[in-house]
C-alpha cells in the first residue's frame, strides 16, 4: 500500500478496535458482516469506486455508505465501514482489501475471546499444508473460471464439522476472492492469528517430524535469538535428508543436510 492507504487502513483498524470493545458475539457478527460488504463491493464496481472516490468529500462518502448499508448491518460494522470510506485511499482496491482484512481480524478476535485462537491458527496452518500437498485441490480452489460459490461449496463438503466455525468462515472467504496461491492465503491467515496472540511465526521444514520436546526446544532457541515469542509450524520435507530449515519473515536459517551439501558444492566450484 502507498502512504495514504496505510494511514487510512490504520484509522479503520482503530475503528474496529473501538467497535469490538464488547463480547465475542459482536466480533463474530462484525467479521461476517464485513465479509458480506466486501462481497457487495466486489460485485458492484460502480459502488466501490464511488465509496473510494477522492474527488468527493469523505463525509459525503460516509453518508452514501450509511444510506446503502444502514439498517442492514450492525452498528459496530457500520461504524467501521463509515470510518473506512471517509478516508482517502491510494487505490480503490485497498479499501476493499482492508475491509476484508478487518473482517478476518474481527473473526480471529472472536476466536480469541472464546479461548480458541491457538486452535484456529493451527487449523489454518494445517490446511495450507494439505492444499500444498494436493495440486488438484489447489487448482480447483484457485480456478479463475470456477464461481466463488462453487469453491465455497467445495470447502463446505471438505471441512464442515471438521474445523472450528471461524476457521471455516475464514477459509470460505479466502477461496472466494483469491486467485493463485491459495496455500499462501491460508498461511497469511495463520500468521495473522499468531500476530493477534503477539507471536511471531517460524515456518519450519524438517526432514522428519519433530517431537513435542524438539518443537519446544526449537521455539526456545528462536525466542532467545529474536527476543520475541515464537510459534513453530512444522512441515515435513524428506528431501532435506536431515535437519531443518527455518523461515521467520525474510530470514532463513538453513540447518539441513541438503543445505550443507549445497554450500559444500558451492565452495568447491
Amino acid at each position: 500500500m502507498y502512504a495514504a492507504s496505510r494511514e487510512a487502513s490504520s484509522r479503520a483498524r482503530e475503528a474496529l478496535s473501538a467497535a469490538l470493545a464488547g463480547s465475542d458475539t459482536v466480533a463474530a457478527t462484525t467479521g461476517s458482516e464485513l465479509f458480506a460488504v466486501v462481497a457487495v463491493l466486489d460485485d458492484q464496481r460502480s459502488l466501490r469506486v464511488a465509496l473510494a472516490d477522492k474527488s468527493v468529500s469523505g463525509s459525503a462518502r460516509a453518508e452514501l455508505a450509511e444510506r446503502l448499508f444502514g439498517g442492514k448491518i450492525s452498528a459496530a460494522t457500520q461504524a467501521v465501514l463509515t470510518t473506512a470510506v471517509a478516508e482517502n485511499w491510494s487505490r480503490t482496491g485497498d479499501l476493499v482489501d482492508t475491509l476484508e482484512l478487518l473482517g478476518q481480524e474481527a473473526l480471529l478476535r472472536a476466536a480469541a475471546d472464546r479461548g480458541r485462537l491457538d486452535v484456529v491458527e493451527d487449523e489454518l496452518f494445517r490446511l495450507s499444508r494439505i492444499v500444498e500437498a494436493n495440486p488438484d485441490l489447489e487448482q480447483a480452489l484457485a480456478d479463475r473460471g470456477k464461481p466463488a460459490q462453487a469453491k465455497r461449496d467445495l470447502i463446505q463438503r471438505l471441512l464442515n464439522g471438521k474445523v472450528r466455525d471461524v476457521t471455516l468462515e475464514l477459509i470460505e472467504q479466502a477461496v472466494s476472492r483469491r486467485r493463485g496461491d491459495i496455500g499462501a492465503a491460508f498461511d497469511h491467515l495463520s500468521d495473522l492469528a499468531a500476530s493477534l496472540r503477539q507471536q511471531v511465526v517460524a515456518h519450519v521444514r524438517a526432514a522428519v517430524d519433530l517431537t513435542p520436546q524438539q518443537r519446544e526446544q526449537l521455539a526456545a532457541s528462536l525466542q532467545r535469538l529474536y527476543d520475541k515469542q515464537i510459534t513453530v509450524h512444522v512441515q515435513v520435507d524428506p528431501s532435506l535428508l536431515a535437519g531443518v530449515v527455518v523461515h521467520i519473515g525474510d530470514d532463513v536459517i538453513d540447518g539441513s543436510a541438503l543445505g550443507r551439501l549445497q554450500r559444500l558444492r558451492q565452495s568447491l566450484t
